[in-house]
């Protein structure tokens, strides 16, 4: 990894004014969440005053909990799943593409830089769910974020960066960041650890993105977070180099990206699984930031050529390819209509086509015509026929030629094609079949021997189409039973009168914080949250009245959490707030403000006016404590205590000198 920037340096490039940096609404929420107790219901209020910003956060959460949780449909509920750290790097990265989506340097593909910042960040969440390398939202972040460098050089020195793009170009070209040390005395690697270091991306995030740039043969890192990091990254960038590529390069892309897979021990379906997910988010996310975008690849459909996990590495200052205008989604494949199969007939030769079209008509097919090469493969791709007669001498493009290039597009992989040859030699029939045909005549041609050579082929073109017509069948089903199981699974971990995960979800999600704090050294707090006089409520006014009581006191709660905190329902009056990176003390400063959008409620029940108030317990994960039952049990005694001194309060049976000391790093 190359040098840090000199940081005098950095401090006077900064100081010009022209690096990218967050505008408006961005900057607001990026100053309001580097306050430690800021509140849920400041952060949604300042986001609210950006209608993007709004719809983007909302998509964000869902992506992340769509498989566990009801949709996400507000920006408090938002802010709850994703938390501070993951809102403040995601409304940088938003402010950034909506602020740079074009600028001055010609060389500089914006629309593709973005793109592929997309894709990455899109790759790296879905891949932090398989890996536990890091929070998915937060990796999600550091992709948008990884190659800002490049941005900043292009918008800080647009005229000199283009030329230095263009050299990077040429044939024999040295790396871009050799080139632009040489133009800048800096390169986009140094710039972006500087600007995500300035912006408080963890340490680990900031190596993980210079890493990332690394050719094969440089020094690697050790730290297994950081190593996992890194290879999740390079994954990535491969997932993205085929999204912006052309379509007829992309298959040959793929080995880069298995091996990538296999370094991260993937398997070749979950890797080949993941890969089509990103790329459906990939899709979704471009038409929400209104992003040009190439056809989208199927990454399966890919391949299927090819043998298995081939070695090979993606080199990180490769760049990535140019944009291009969107390509059309072609024609859903056509069936064969049993009694009229279409079939083109390319041939240069009109004596030719017309003496095929005779033997062809007789046997009932529909019949298209095309004079070269070139007019042949827009039929086809227009057409879709079921089978092609080419033949091998042509101008501008052979059948040969013309066979290779149908094999690269999905129209052109479904379609039966027959090479004709004034020569039948063993060389030729070789090479007709390493083309990619499925048949070879000889001329002059025979009619009843071409007939029955069609009559076979249609035979194989029916059995193709009939197993695809069976996936689609078992894709739709597959897709129908995904949607029950996340039915079923909202179900399951969401309390249906609140809103809020049940007690289930706390108890998966506080043995993940649990491990996490016991992994990184960092402190963790919870508080129980009773309602007081419940039950009493519910026996003088009945269940509706206790149940409106438990729905205003849900969203009291919401609004008064810190962006990080989590908050579930485990039981009839019962609530667990999980707090995480806070020590004893914040979680003291925040209970009280929880308690206080509690004691702030009252309900009207008939004549009498019920107040709502809370018993609050915290306690903090300390040394000693041997697991996630006894910091749950230490917060149970504080608010059994607090109901001791006469509820409405909050209380710790944790003495403050005991919980000063972190506990130690679990090694």
């Amino acid at each position: 990894m190359p040098p840090p920037i000199d940081m005098n340096r950095f401090e006077q490039i900064r100081a010009s004014g022209d690096l990218p940096s967050p505008k408006g609404v961005a900057l607001a929420v990026i100053r309001l969440t580097r306050q430690q107790d800021v509140s849920i219901a400041e952060l949604a209020r300042v986001i609210s005053g950006d209608p993007a910003f709004v719809g983007r956060i909302i998509k964000a959460a869902n992506g992340l909990l769509a498989s566990s949780r009801r949709p996400v449909a507000s920006v408090q509920d938002a802010l709850m799943i994703l938390g501070l750290p993951a809102v403040r790097t995601m409304v940088l990265g938003f402010s950034l593409l909506s602020n740079h989506r074009h600028g001055n340097c010609r060389g500089f593909d914006y629309n593709a830089f973005w793109n592929s910042s997309l894709a990455i960040g899109l790759a790296m969440q879905v891949f932090a769910e398989r890996t536990r390398c890091g929070a998915p939202d937060e990796l999600f972040s550091l992709g948008l974020l990884s190659r800002v460098g490049e941005l900043s050089l292009a918008t800080l020195y647009p005229f000199d960066y283009a030329r230095v793009l263009d050299a990077a170009r040429q044939a024999n070209a040295l790396p871009l960041v050799v080139l632009e040390q040489e133009e800048f005395a800096l390169s986009h690697v140094e710039l972006t650890g500087a600007m995500l270091a300035d912006w408080g991306l963890p340490t680990v995030f900031v190596d993980a993105a210079g890493h990332a740039e690394i050719r094969e043969g440089a020094e690697y890192p050790e730290a297994a977070r950081l190593r996992l990091l890194v290879e999740c990254m390079a994954a990535a960038r491969c997932i993205a180099a085929i999204c912006l590529a052309d379509e007829s390069a992309r298959s040959a892309m793929m080995p880069r990206l298995l091996a990538a897979g296999a370094r991260l021990r993937f398997n070749r379906e979950n890797l080949l699984f993941d890969c089509d997910r990103i790329i459906r988010l990939w899709v979704e996310w471009g038409t929400l930031l209104q992003l040009e975008q190439k056809k989208a690849p199927s990454f399966s459909e890919l391949a299927q050529g090819d043998p298995g996990e081939l070695p090979g590495e993606l080199g990180a200052s490769d760049p990535a390819p140019a944009a291009q205008a969107p390509a059309e989604d072609p024609e859903p494949v056509r069936h064969i209509d049993p009694a009229h199969p279409r079939i083109l007939i390319v041939d240069d030769e009109p004596r030719t086509r017309t003496s095929l079209r005779g033997v062809l008509e007789q046997g009932s097919f529909e019949v298209f015509e095309a004079g070269d090469g070139r007019q042949g493969m827009e039929l086809a791709l227009e057409l879709q026929p079921q089978m092609m007669i080419l033949d091998w001498d042509m101008p501008g493009m052979s059948g040969p030629e013309l066979t290779r290039a149908l094999r690269q597009t999905r129209v052109g992989q479904a379609i039966y094609i027959v090479l004709l040859t004034h020569q039948g030699d063993d060389e030729r029939l070789i090479e007709a079949f390493d083309a990619g045909a499925d048949d070879f005549v000889t001329k002059p041609v025979r009619p009843r021997v071409l007939s029955a050579r069609l009559r076979a082929g249609l035979r194989v073109v029916r059995l193709q189409q009939e197993l695809e017509r069976e996936r689609e069948e078992i894709r739709h089903f597959a897709a129908q039973l995904a949607v029950t199981n996340r039915r079923l699974q909202e179900a399951a971990l969401t309390d249906a009168l609140t809103g809020f995960p049940n007690r289930r979800y706390a108890l998966d999600r506080v043995q993940q914080e649990w491990a996490s704090a016991s992994r990184w050294g960092r402190p963790l707090s919870c508080m129980i949250i009773d309602i007081d006089n419940f039950k009493q409520i519910n026996d003088t006014y009945g269940h509706d009245v206790g149940d409106e009581v438990l729905r205003r006191a849900a969203e009291a709660l919401r609004g008064a959490l810190r962006g990080q905190d989590v908050i579930c329902r485990t039981g009839g009056d019962e609530f667990l707030a999980i707090c995480p990176e806070t020590d004893l003390a914040r979680a003291l400063s925040c209970a009280e403000r929880l308690r206080m959008a509690l004691d702030s409620l009252a309900l009207k029940a008939g004549e009498d006016r019920l107040p709502i108030s809370g018993s609050i317990g915290v306690a903090m994960r300390v040394r000693g404590m041997v697991d996630v039952d006894a910091l749950i049990k230490e917060a149970d005694r504080g608010a059994y205590l607090a109901k001791q001194r006469g509820r409405n309060c909050i209380a710790s049976v944790q003495s403050l000198e005991k919980t000063q000391e972190l506990a130690p790093r679990d090694a």
